[in-house]
């Protein structure tokens, strides 16, 4: 047996999520890279790791044997890590947090000096919509989560960070004429909706239920990105997060549509279960929370209060 550190984190990566691309994607590596390893890892075993049925992957029962072999190892060789780290007097460990895709755009900034300061502790962000981030936190596999609609569901409590605004934007290639009717406005009006699960589209339906809109012409994406690029392309209108707009307010290439009720707001909440029992590492980030997100909001979104 010859598998290096790195081939046993691509192997357990491939079983979590159950698919090369999605593997190659959370490692920010090639989807060939990561075969050819998985390849190399497999040939030193006479007994199959894994089977593919059509194009899907399947882990045999002797493949999550050594998958959890492997998260056994890898654990390990952070604890020795941390164990140097910790005898040299620094903070180690695990900062666990699930973002909700859009809060791609908030969580850094409140992340970055804190993990300037502590070189021993390992960031885990995972990011994706509402629902999966929900579950994550209710699973208990997470430290913190950051969610702009608090969850109904579980007991939680929170530390709120940053307003959340939420407008109608388009491209300010397309023209439309504006009415004072918000029914009448949106009779005709091309609609881009995010996926279920996202808190995006949980607010944008509540807006829309509670204007009693009938949407005639809609889209559905699976991605704030991929949303902001169907409106830069001119293909509709999307009510979108004022935070991750930024960019294209400043060049001119989306606009924003002045409306009625609009603009929604919510709020940035880092949210974590009643009761938990944290580690000194997110003990540690929640005190800085404390004293800093004020200053940190200060000079990092500033330009948020003009609109």
């Amino acid at each position: 047996m010859n598998y290096t550190l790195n081939q046993l984190q691509i192997f357990l990566k491939v079983v979590q999520t159950k698919s090369v691309t999605k593997a190659a994607e959370e490692l920010y590596l090639t989807q060939p890279a990561v075969s050819i390893q998985l390849r190399n890892f497999q040939d030193q075993f006479d007994i199959p790791l894994t089977e593919v049925v059509g194009r899907k992957i399947y882990i045999t029962d002797f493949g999550f044997e050594i998958a959890e072999a492997a998260e056994n190892i890898i654990n390990q060789v952070y604890a020795i890590n941390y164990k140097t780290l910790a005898y040299k007097g620094q903070l180690t460990g695990r900062l666990k947090v699930s973002v909700v895709s859009t809060g791609k755009y908030v969580m850094p900034y409140f992340l970055a000096d804190f993990m300037e300061q502590h070189a021993g502790i390992e960031l885990m962000m995972d990011v994706t919509n509402k629902n999966k981030v929900i579950e994550s936190l209710e699973n208990n596999e997470v430290d913190f989560a950051l969610v702009s609609i608090l969850p109904n569901s579980l007991n939680i409590e929170k530390l709120d960070l940053l307003q959340n605004k939420l407008y109608l934007v388009g491209s300010t290639k397309t023209k439309i004429e504006k009415s004072t009717n918000t029914k009448e406005f949106f009779k005709e009006l091309p609609l881009i909706f995010r996926e279920k699960g996202s808190g995006t589209r949980q607010a944008m339906e509540g807006f829309i239920e509670h204007n009693n809109i009938s949407v005639l012409k809609k889209m559905v994406l699976t991605s704030n990105e991929a949303v902001k690029q169907a409106l830069l392309a001119g293909l509709g209108y999307s009510i979108m997060p004022l935070i991750g707009i930024k960019n294209e307010l400043n060049t001119n290439e989306l606009n924003i549509i002045p409306i009625n009720g609009l603009p929604i707001k919510t709020t940035w909440s880092l949210i974590w279960l009643k009761g938990k029992k944290h580690s000194p590492v997110s003990k540690s980030f929640l005190a800085y929370l404390e004293k800093e997100k004020s200053q940190i909001v200060h000079d990092k979104f500033s330009w948020y209060e003009q609109y």
